[in-house]
């Protein structure tokens, strides 16, 4: 983490145990530490310790809501990302907030936004609406194009591979950003650094850079309300709700996406609005609600049936919610709720069908091969819940051919513990311990991060 001059032994570690508060950016590495080992925040209060007083600007997601600071933070943080481009590059100036600490300063997204009156009561136009534009039409519809093929070849080829060159586009943005704009030329670009700052996080969150990756999305979501694009900021809500699902903190996610659809509820479209009740039964899911999560599911099939048919142009953003990903999503709700109800055969039952239909419709698309392995993953691990060793190793042996091809970290990780599950339960199967060893000697301990 760049800390070289950190060092421990048992002593040090026995002092902090009897009490002793270490000097910062050890509380943090060690809450950094714990959150990578468990899979779930821990923050640095639950180790025992104190943490040391930041101002927001350095860490943390309580920013402020301001175009100038969300530019400035942008613009720093994208700077010291390509700069230092590895795991934990800011070290110990960067962590995860979980609870009131993130979903607090994120209930500011609902606050109007104040803007200057003139005398006569009329909305007072900025200075910079009345100076030339240095960028032509052609010019922002060529920036908006880089961030639609940013976000496809992340589908196609997973985020280690493009992280780093979608960071430079953000910075390159934001340079953009700190000259003088005209109003609708600045809205532009603020949504164009939104979608690359959320597709910046979501590709760390891919490799497993965690604190990197929400500190994104909370700056994407800045830079969407100075944009005035409620949409988009409910869907890098719906992207920050996952990561919290992924960490084991299903409450954070809710409050989450309860913001999403509250502060969308007027203008997204029905693809925009199905995706958000999709992951509003994930987290109900993860919570052990069943009835709620049933419930969401419907609403999402229910709304999906509309996407499309008011004929309104859908941003680029929502694309991946195809008919696949609906059925992905609402699988993998039930196989959770599978897992928090100790392994039910009835709940497994439930997700099967939704989820041999998102394999075979993700198995046509060779846009989407990360999602297809994640659900061939989702399947393997639905057999291995129904007590079917053989065919769950048939599923993810699919699987890992494509994790090999993708640089994908989340993908990595979720098939070794779906191969270690069956290793653990059915250890005997001649299947299982075949996929055990071909798994160890074809995927690598860890995906490269660029």
């Amino acid at each position: 983490m760049g800390a070289h001059h950190i060092s421990t032994d048992t002593s040090r570690v026995r002092r902090w145990l009897d009490g002793e508060q270490p000097r910062e950016p050890i509380p943090r590495i060690l809450s950094e530490l714990f959150s990578e080992r468990f899979g779930a925040v821990v923050a640095v209060e639950q180790l025992g310790l104190r943490t040391a007083h930041q101002s927001p600007s350095v860490a943390g997601v309580d920013l402020p809501w301001a175009g100038p600071q969300t530019v400035a933070l942008l613009s720093e943080f994208s700077r010291s990302d390509l700069m230092l481009a590895r795991r934990g590059f800011l070290g110990s100036s960067l962590a995860l907030a979980a609870g009131p600490a993130l979903i607090e300063p994120m209930q500011r997204w609902l606050v109007p936004v104040p803007v200057p009156v003139q005398g006569t009561g009329e909305p007072e136009a900025p200075a910079s609406d009345h100076r030339p534009s240095r960028l032509s039409r052609p010019e922002l519809d060529l920036l908006e194009s880089t961030t639609a093929m940013f976000r496809q070849w992340d589908a196609q080829c997973g985020g280690g591979l493009r992280r780093k060159a979608v960071v430079g586009q953000l910075h390159e943005v934001t340079d953009l950003l700190q000259e003088p704009q005209p109003g609708p030329t600045a809205q532009r670009l603020f949504r164009c650094a939104a979608e690359l700052a959320e597709l910046a996080g979501w590709m760390s969150y891919d490799v497993g850079l965690q604190p990197t990756a929400q500190k994104y999305f909370v700056l994407a979501l800045h830079a969407a309300k100075e944009a005035g694009d409620k949409p988009l900021g409910s869907y890098i809500l719906s992207s920050m709700s996952r990561q919290m699902i992924h960490l084991g903190r299903p409450d954070d996610a809710l409050e989450l996406i309860h913001l999403a659809q509250y502060g969308s509820r007027d203008c997204a479209t029905s693809r925009t609005q199905a995706m958000l009740y999709a992951m509003e039964a994930r987290a109900y899911a993860n919570m052990g609600q069943p009835s709620k999560c049933k419930r969401a599911v419907r609403m999402a099939e229910d709304t999906f049936l509309d996407a499309g048919l008011d004929g309104e142009p859908e941003p680029d953003w929502i694309r991946f919610f195809s008919e696949a990903e609906l059925n992905g999503e609402n699988a993998h709700s039930y196989r959770d709720l599978a897992y928090v109800a100790g392994r039910s055969p009835t709940y497994a039952s439930l997700a099967e069908p939704v989820m041999e239909k998102a394999v075979e419709l993700f198995g046509e698309d060779d846009e989407h091969q990360r999602s297809y392995a994640l659900n061939l993953i989702g399947m393997a691990t639905v057999h291995l819940l129904q007590r079917e060793p053989e065919e769950s190793t048939v599923l993810a042996t699919r699987a890992l051919k494509i994790a090999k091809k993708v640089r994908s970290e989340r993908v990595n990780t979720r098939l070794r513990k779906t191969v270690d599950t069956a290793a653990r339960d059915f250890g005997d199967v001649a299947d299982v311990a075949r996929l055990t060893e071909l798994l160890h000697e074809q995927l690598p301990e860890t995906a490269e991060t660029v």
